[in-house]
């Protein structure tokens, strides 16, 4: 009998098609295997709505980005069912082996501070790229901003690996301490995915413009 799996989808920013195709290679089935994506679900890409109803209907289990939050404070959600779908997410998932969450987590936090994260400390989850030891991140992530400063999960401690995405520029990664799988789909790249019982990555080439 098959058994259920956790599919953790990188940054689809409105990408629906490409996310069609990628269910499709991992073979995704509704209802047993769960679908988590890692954030940033909407805004860039051609069809916002039509990803959010795809999730919607698959019962995905997504986390919140940086861009779903910038979305729903601009109120560009014209369906008030996926508004209000979008707006009951969280912003971290823990599960028994993993944490899911979009940006990444600050040194000193422990797994019990994630459950009343703060407005300041959503902030740093769903935007954190580089920070020093003790969590500080610097004025900009781009040019690479040098020591003290280094990608967030070389400081990371915790015994769950961390599954996380808004990291386009770096792509793929994958360490013992964490999976990223924010590889650019929405600027002509992959979206990837990560099959958590299977440990195996699986790609399909992301959204291409046509002007």
């Amino acid at each position: 009998m098959s058994t259920s799996r956790r599919i953790f989808v990188g940054d689809i920013q409105g990408c629906r098609e490409p996310l069609e195709r990628l269910l499709a290679a991992v073979g995704f089935v509704a209802g047993r295997d769960r679908l988590l994506p890692v954030g940033d679900l909407v805004n860039k890409g051609p069809d916002s709505a039509g990803v959010l109803a795809l999730l919607i209907r698959l019962g995905a289990e997504p986390v919140l980005g940086n861009h779903d939050l910038h979305w729903l404070r601009k109120q560009r959600a014209a369906d008030g069912a996926q508004r209000e779908w979008l707006a009951a997410l969280p912003v971290v998932r823990i599960f028994p082996d993993l944490i899911l969450v979009h940006g990444g987590l600050h040194p000193h936090w422990t797994e019990a501070s994630l459950q009343r994260l703060d407005a300041a400390a959503i902030d740093y989850a769903v935007n954190v790229r580089y920070c020093d030891a003790d969590g500080r991140r610097p004025a900009a992530d781009w040019p690479p901003p040098g020591p003290p400063y280094r990608p967030w999960d070389d400081f990371y401690r915790g015994a769950k690996r961390v599954v996380f995405g808004h990291w386009a520029r770096r792509g793929l990664v994958v360490r013992p301490q964490c999976v990223g799988l924010d590889t650019g789909c929405v600027y002509g790249g992959k979206l990837s995915a990560w099959v958590a019982e299977e440990d195996r990555i699986v790609q399909v080439d992301g959204w291409r413009r046509h002007d």
